[in-house]
């Protein structure tokens, strides 16, 4: 199969690239030839020993399809109404957390981002930043101290 590719893709992609105006929906034809010469391997008929010819009437049938369905999408979203600009929803941090977040020096909220929300491990943490895995930990027991302590005058204001 490798070296049918070789001996006959430039040839293909030469036929597709005249059918088809994007180079790219021509290699996705030619991909779609050569995966279809692989899938129907026993059916394929061979002209003086060569599979070329079914390989260009392959090639030729993909490229039909591939347009009729960049046709088809290019119909379907000059169909659909263009949205509308909506501003982001803005919803208030009920819990607190977000803003208590926003309060750590940005030191200690990259760690916290990085180890707590993003899941890496202190070692990639420190990796990412720069920085020695001690000092990752050090600044994320003190970021996780101050987050403890602003959850919990958050808690006693709400009794």
């Amino acid at each position: 199969m490798r070296d049918l590719f070789d001996l006959h893709e430039a040839r293909l992609f030469r036929q597709a690239c005249r059918l088809l105006a994007d180079r790219e929906d021509a290699k996705d034809a030619v991909a779609i030839a050569f995966l279809e010469a692989w899938r129907k391997k026993a059916a394929v008929r061979l002209v003086d020993g060569s599979p070329l010819p079914w390989l260009l009437t392959t090639v030729v049938n993909t490229s039909r399809n591939v347009e009729r369905s960049r046709r088809r999408y290019r119909a379907l979203l000059a169909r659909t109404p263009a949205a509308a600009a909506v501003d982001p929803p803005v919803a208030p941090d009920e819990s607190g957390v977000l803003a208590s977040l926003a309060q750590l020096p940005g030191v200690e909220r990259s760690v916290v981002v990085l180890v707590v929300l993003e899941g890496y491990s202190e070692r990639e943490a420190a990796d990412a930043l720069g920085i020695p895995v001690g000092t990752v930990k050090s600044r994320l027991s003190r970021a996780k101290g101050r987050l403890r302590d602003g959850m919990a005058a958050l808690e006693a204001s709400w009794t």
